[in-house]
């Protein structure tokens, strides 16, 4: 025995006989023991020594007495507690069993039934215990005893008699209550008042990891934890499994609010949601109850002056409108001139003024494409100077100021429309996704991680978003800043489209809530949010910009609408009252699959075959390809034989994406998610004749996977970190590459030796290699000035990438022995063409390495663009608010 085990068992010879260290955790260690009175064993847990010498003796055993008392069947008790020999202890049976946390990290999920079960059994004993005034301040899955499945809450009350005891001092120790990932957040903020909220807060929390995986907030580190627990919301649990009841994601989401008065009022209110399936959303519930309440006195004691006026000026307003009529709403196609027709990019095409007076867009320029300026009350379009290569313009309130990105070199700039020079506000490598114009004069922008905003040109930089890649988050995206500049609305963007949200930020202090599920979105003066699906359907909804949340139900508006890549969907709105939107898949949803050569010379493989593309792979023998390609408003697997056979389906039920072959050709792994469809890797023999069979699932979903060419191992990409397992033997999931920065499209060597993969940690992103699969003994940049969506040649002697910055398609000439080594760079042809798919697998390459399987999207079409005038008028006949 150790010298501590040794006094300690001497200090409690005549009670106890210590038997073994079972464990230890941030307070204290735990000892099994024989408790010599009674015959039994006993858990004894002795607080650190660092611990007890500030708290005193004296005070702790006077504390924890409230906590013996208690008698709960879900809840462990007290059998003794003191000092001796400077230890500061107390018992409690020994439960043979396991933790939550050892039934977690051996299952990850838990059957929703019986996560529900035990969240109230739990919430049952927190309620008994808040009855009597004490509050436990470490709900954690470590403090949860399981017992022939029956929950039981350990250290009840230690936590508070512990902070009692320490008084103001607890600084003193380096030590703190509570568990960072379970942590409420007044816990987090350290306020002196805890009440049983918190309680309800860090159950939720619990509840929330066991349904979904993980708990709602993940971090690096507990700063990084607490950080984001105090400023961001958490993701509802439906996003990571969507078969969770809807009473139960409302009561989680409620349970998880950052005010504690938001939360419910006790663990019992809590349980009775969780089982009450018509529980309904707390945000709309209190959106409605809040339009009811009466304000404060101040708004009770104007009431009677703002009633005279409202009467004095409705008798005006009666007299002005009796006689004029109702604006009518009038849809007509709005065409722009051949010369400067609507030309596709990544991201806005279209802004109106706030007055609709000017329509700026992009198309075709100078060898690239430019902005184009159109009045309103003119049949054709000027050239804007110094905006060649353009993405997304917005219009400043006055509309004479234009901003837009700019690919090469990336930067977000400003042009004056009634002439100046270009003027750079922010030059960054990761900028896009939109921006606007503050009221103040600010400007709003996107990069990879999270929304920005600049104060004059060349600025600093100042942070107004994070997003989080541990809730699955890949970036927000396309802000619109709300007229009063207090708060904003965007899109938080995640591995797939349909699961997009839109979102509320107050620009104060840069909470976030979640508003509804959403691709883009526009705030209406009319006091919308007007949204777009990923189905190309347009929906209004009121909003209340003072609570930050939507009241009603959404009104469909228009369907059809065109997207583009990311999600932006093409429409603008003036402040004036007119909508214009682009109809049909203008923004080149329609795409062409071909053959690029190592000039950049394209070729198509067939005319006939045009469709929303995402994901493609090769055959091993170079004589099918497989790809994801959406057929109506399912993304399915298809079989192409090559040059020029028939295409087949092979998948039916989901959207599936991510092919990759078996390397005898005979079998397609591929992923399936989302409407009403078993999730996972599947696998399906390649000419259809049996059924898809299930490979794995990963709780946290799976944005692409590529396999090793021998079948061994397959490597996926999940919440902005990459995985691997094998297929056979131990086919345990192991993360092989997760930093705080995102790494994705993940890319195997043809002898499975080497990983290629993006990863922005740099600053800007780059393509790096490592060993398979330990990865972590070394490390080579193999881009350089940025690098995305690596693939190998089939001899492995090249490893091709994009380069994001100059839009070029490379190839890197590299040795894979007896160490990994770039020996030469070479650019082969402009990659602005073709398809770029964030997630990975946006090409392959043929095994002779001469030619590119890519994706590119057909032109724009200018007559599908339709202009509707006074449509805030219909708007708010729709949707009042």
């Amino acid at each position: 025995m150790s010298a501590i085990i040794d006094r300690l068992s001497a200090a409690l010879a005549d009670r106890y006989r210590i038997e073994r260290e079972l464990g230890a955790g941030g307070m204290a260690t735990v000892y099994l023991a024989h408790d010599l009175k009674h015959e039994r064993l006993v858990a004894i847990k002795v607080l650190k020594p660092e611990l007890a010498a500030v708290l005193g003796a004296e005070r702790f055993v006077v504390e924890i007495k409230t906590t013996a008392s208690m008698s709960h069947p879900h809840i462990l008790p007290l059998f003794d507690s003191g000092s001796a020999d400077g230890f500061l202890f107390y018992v409690m049976p020994y439960i043979e069993g396991e933790t939550l946390r050892d039934k977690l990290d051996r299952e990850t999920q838990l059957g929703i039934d019986e996560s529900v079960r035990i969240a109230r059994e739990v919430l049952d004993a927190l309620q008994y215990a808040h009855e009597r005034g004490v509050i436990h301040r470490d709900i954690k899955p470590e403090n949860i005893l399981m017992q022939s499945g029956r929950p039981m809450i350990a250290d009840f009350g230690i936590a508070l008699a512990v902070s009692a005891a320490a008084g103001g001092r607890m600084t003193e120790t380096g030590l703190s209550l509570g568990t960072p990932h379970y942590m409420s957040p007044e816990q987090a903020t350290a306020e002196k008042e805890i009440t049983g909220r918190s309680d309800v807060y860090s159950l939720a929390s619990v509840l929330y990891e066991m349904l979904t995986g993980e708990p709602p907030h993940m971090g690096n580190s507990a700063q990084q934890i607490i950080m984001k627990i105090i400023t961001e919301p958490a993701a509802a649990v439906t996003k990571f499994r969507k078969s969770v009841p809807a009473n139960v994601a409302d009561a989680v989401a409620q349970a998880l609010e950052k005010v504690p008065a938001d939360r419910f009022a006790s663990a019992r209110e809590f349980s009775e949601a969780l089982g009450n399936p018509a529980f309904a959303t707390h945000v709309q519930a209190a959106g409605m109850s809040a339009a009811g309440k009466s304000g404060g006195w101040q708004e009770r004691a104007a009431l009677p002056l703002a009633a005279g006026l409202v009467l004095a000026i409705g008798a005006a307003a009666w007299g002005w409108m009796r006689s004029a009529p109702a604006p009518t709403t009038v849809r007509v196609p709005f065409s722009l001139p051949d010369s400067s027709r609507l030309q596709q990019q990544p991201g806005i095409l279209l802004a109106l003024s706030a007055d609709a007076s000017r329509l700026v867009y992009v198309a075709a320029g100078e060898g690239d494409v430019d902005l184009w300026e159109r009045p309103m009350n003119a049949l054709t379009a000027t050239r804007i100077p110094e905006t060649n290569g353009a993405d997304s313009p917005f219009l400043s309130p006055a509309g004479d100021v234009v901003a837009f990105y700019r690919a090469t070199p990336r930067a977000l700039y400003t042009v004056s429309l009634t002439g100046g020079p270009r003027q750079t506000w922010a030059s960054d490598s990761t900028i896009a996704g939109g921006g606007d114009f503050g009221p103040d004069g600010a400007v709003y922008f996107t990069r990879e991680q999270g929304i920005r905003r600049v104060r004059a040109p060349g600025g600093p930089v100042e942070q107004v978003t994070a997003v989080d890649s541990a809730a699955g988050e890949r970036n927000h995206a396309w802000v619109d800043v709300l007229p009063s500049g207090k708060a904003a609305i965007f899109t938080i963007l995640r591995s797939r489209r349909e699961q997009d949200d839109i979102a509320a930020v107050d620009l104060g202090t840069g909470k976030i809530t979640v508003l509804m599920r959403g691709i883009y979105a526009r705030y209406s003066p009319t006091g919308h949010i007007v949204y777009a699906d990923a189905a190309g359907g347009l929906f209004a909804i009121a909003f209340d910009e003072s609570s930050r949340s939507t009241r009603g139900t959404p009104v469909p508006l228009v369907t059809g609408v065109g997207r583009g890549e990311d999600g932006v969907a093409h429409f603008t709105l003036s402040e004036s009252g007119t909508l214009l939107y682009a109809s049909g898949d203008v923004s080149g949803g329609e795409q062409e699959l071909l053959w690029v050569d190592r000039t950049g010379r394209a070729t198509v493989v067939d005319s006939t075959l045009r469709g929303a593309f995402e994901e493609v792979a090769l055959a091993p023998d170079g004589r099918r390809a497989a790809f994801s390609m959406r057929d109506l408003a399912a993304y399915n697997i298809w079989i192409k034989d090559l040059p020029s056979g028939p295409t087949q389906k092979l998948t039916l039920e989901g959207d599936n994406y991510s092919p990759f072959w078996s390397a005898d050709g005979r079998t397609v792994y591929f992923q399936t998610e989302g409407r009403g469809a078993t999730e996972g890797v599947f696998a399906r023999r390649s000419d259809g004749s049996a059924n898809p069979t299930l490979v794995f699932r990963h709780p946290m979903g799976i944005a692409h996977a590529v396999g090793t060419r021998d079948g061994a191992w397959i490597v996926f990409t999940s919440r902005n970190d990459i995985f691997a397992r094998r297929t056979s033997g131990d086919t345990a999931t192991i993360r092989i590459v997760g930093t705080p920065a995102a790494e994705v499209q993940p890319a195997l060597s043809p002898d499975g030796r080497w990983l290629a993969y993006a990863s922005v940690e740099s600053g800007i992103i780059e393509v790096y290699v490592s060993p398979f699969p330990d990865v972590s003994t070394s490390r080579t940049i193999a881009s350089q000035g940025g690098g995305a969506d690596p693939r190998w040649s089939a001899d492995g002697r090249e490893l091709f990438y994009r380069n994001p910055q100059s839009s070029s398609f490379m190839a890197a000439q590299v040795e894979l022995s007896p160490t990994f080594r770039v020996r030469e760079r070479r650019r082969l042809f402009d990659a602005l063409p073709f398809r770029r798919i964030g997630s990975g697998g946006s090409y392959d390459v043929t095994a002779d390495g001469q030619r590119f399987l890519m994706t590119r999207r057909k032109e724009s079409r200018a007559e599908s663009l339709v202009l509707v005038l006074n449509w805030a008028a219909e708007l708010e006949a729709k949707s009042p608010r």
